[in-house]
């Protein structure tokens, strides 16, 4: 006689259909998965390309070290292995004298040449005119030889130079950018008060992009808070307003600015007619005239984050603030100031990131003392074609601005970015 099923176990059937509407269920979240990073997929691939891939070859460029290797590579082997101080011993000379005639004669020493200048200026005219005078055959060996064409190569700075150069991946570049090299013995020193020029240079440039930021700030809170308590038929078009800077070309505001600003132009012949000023005042070319272009480029990048916070502050709580008790003061201190920090926050990094890279304003309203980094790396990548020292420089930026938004968002808060 056949068993009574248990009351409370479900038919085999039904268990079996409910394991197949599970299995449905979880390939048809696999398939919404796929599709997904499908869609996604050209932006991650655009993002790795045009993106992380240069990003990653700037630091690679920042400590690459190729060039005495390329063109001497027995010699560069060789030195890698030689750790002594001063002259490396006879056969290691013999072979770089025999490699440096070699290279000339190929017409690739300037390539050795310019890197050994990067160590020490001046290294280039010894490196070329050595490898012109250079006889086949040496006469009491080849140190001794290379002591009489130029008596730099009895000291031992050029070997240690030279030993540096063989290396497969260097940090002068890395050291110069914080004014920083290496001696002889490889030990890391401060290079001397009249070359030392790249930390006032990066100081200057996170200066002056806070000055802006400061600026920006000052000038775009009233005036989103302008915006966002008018109706939307006010706010709209003035909004526009804000974003025309957005429809003009940025090389004819600058443009516009030099001519406002110059001595003989709008702004100081309105100042001296009003009685503000007696005569007229260098405005442009100067670290005002950055100041005040720069501000104007940026300002929409800083009213539209607290322009888009302060549409969703509700105005009944100040309302509310006021019928407490409350100051208007005390209610926008104690109630509307917080509930806009996101967008404060969000807007000034945005204004601070985008002026740290600022090229074209600074170097065509500003003078030689207000020059940020980023004309010194165009400068090392167009005039020089120094790119390892444009590529430290510009690593040296890439990770201070990481470490300072990182030091941001642990301050403030990376919940206070969110805009809304």
């Amino acid at each position: 006689m056949r068993a009574p099923r248990p009351p409370n176990r479900p038919p085999r059937c039904l268990a079996t259909a409910a394991v197949d509407l599970r299995r449905a269920l979880e390939r048809a979240e696999r398939r919404r998965a796929l599709g997904g990073f499908a869609l996604a997929l050209p932006l991650v691939a655009f993002l790795f390309v045009f993106f992380l891939l240069p990003i990653v070859g700037m630091l690679a460029k920042s400590v690459d070290n190729h060039e005495l290797a390329s063109v001497m590579p027995k010699s560069a082997e060789l030195l890698r292995t030689w750790r002594g101080v001063g002259p490396p011993p006879e056969e290691i000379v013999a072979v770089f004298a025999r490699e440096l005639k070699e290279a000339y004669l190929r017409r690739e020493v300037a390539v050795v040449a310019q890197r050994l200048n990067r160590e020490q200026a001046g290294w280039r005219n010894l490196i070329l005119g050595t490898a012109r005078r250079l006889p086949d055959t040496a006469e009491g060996g080849w140190l001794a030889t290379l002591v009489r064409l130029d008596p730099a190569w009895g000291e031992p700075a050029i070997w240690a130079g030279l030993r540096r150069a063989a290396q497969p991946w260097t940090d002068i570049f890395l050291l110069a950018a914080v004014d920083l090299a290496r001696d002889e013995r490889d030990a890391i020193r401060p290079v001397p008060p009249e070359q030392a020029i790249y930390l006032d240079i990066l100081a200057r440039t996170f200066w002056i992009s806070a000055l802006v930021t400061l600026l920006c700030l000052v000038l775009g809170y009233p005036l989103a808070y302008l915006l966002a308590s008018l109706p939307e038929r006010w706010a709209n078009p003035l909004l526009i307003v804000v974003l025309l800077p957005f429809w003009t070309s940025l090389l004819v505001r600058i443009a516009a600015w030099i001519v406002l600003l110059q001595r003989e132009g709008v702004i100081n012949d309105f100042l001296v007619r009003i009685g503000v000023l007696e005569e007229p005042v260098a405005l442009v070319f100067n670290r005002t005239g950055v100041l005040v272009a720069m501000t104007h480029v940026l300002l929409p990048f800083m009213v539209l984050p607290l322009y888009s916070v302060m549409r969703g502050i509700p105005l009944s709580l100040t309302r509310a603030a006021l019928s407490l008790g409350a100051t208007p003061w005390v209610a926008f201190r104690r109630v509307y100031l917080p509930l806009s920090m996101p967008g404060v926050a969000a807007g000034s990094l945005l204004v601070f990131i985008l002026a740290l890279g600022y090229y074209i304003t600074p170097a065509l309203v500003g003078g030689a003392a207000d020059q940020m980094i980023s004309y010194f790396v165009a400068f090392f990548t167009l005039h020089t074609a120094n790119w390892g020292m444009a590529a430290a420089l510009a690593s040296l930026l890439l990770v201070v601005t990481l470490l300072l938004y990182w030091l941001y968002a642990r301050l403030v808060g990376i919940e206070r970015l969110r805009l809304g």
